[in-house]
């Protein structure tokens, strides 16, 4: 978690988009590696594949019809922006003190829910595979919802690069490019 606060903290410091696509590359793979800790070893594949994988190659590919170097922004924004995130985090870290303890056998996961899903999968989904039961059955609508963000971000990211490439400039046409041959 530390070498992830140092990695956060270098991206929030510098201005050169290429590394901080890099940092951002590093800083999902060792949320991966966390995950596989945690014995979440889907998460960690979905983690590595899309955050480290997709992500950068579509930040890299912005970056090539882009700039590399980040823009400042005036004072007054800064400092909004940086009241907006503190008062996130802070909100996030209160959300989080109602949790149960990390393994703690009386959380609710552990009295209710894991037992059902081990005990009755098997005879009211039909699969042997208690992860693909749960995946395609129990959490189907919750898959469906992540699949359709997904499909959301890819159609918001291509929509983005297919817009003009600055203010007045226009695609070239067919008729465009006739032109320029004669």
């Amino acid at each position: 978690m530390s070498f992830m606060i140092v990695v956060a903290v270098a991206i929030a410091r510098l201005h050169n988009l290429f590394a901080v696509v890099m940092l951002t590359g590093i800083f999902s793979l060792v949320g991966a590696a966390a995950y596989v800790v945690l014995d979440a070893v889907d998460v960690a594949f979905t983690e590595a594949a899309v955050g480290a994988g997709i992500s950068t190659v579509l930040m890299l590919g912005t970056l090539a019809l882009t700039t590399n170097e980040e823009l400042t922004a005036p004072k007054g924004r800064v400092i909004m922006a940086l009241i907006v995130v503190i008062l996130t985090g802070a909100v996030l870290v209160y959300g989080t003190l109602d949790m149960p303890y990390y393994g703690d056998p009386m959380a609710a996961i552990h009295l209710h829910v894991t037992p059902r899903y081990l005990g009755a999968s098997g005879t009211e989904i039909g699969l042997p595979n208690v992860v693909t039961s749960i995946l395609a059955s129990y959490r189907g609508y919750d898959t469906l919802g992540e699949t359709f963000v997904i499909f959301t971000a890819a159609a918001g990211v291509l929509a983005i690069l297919g817009r003009a490439r600055g203010p007045g400039t226009s695609r070239p046409t067919a008729n465009d490019r006739e032109n320029e041959e004669i």
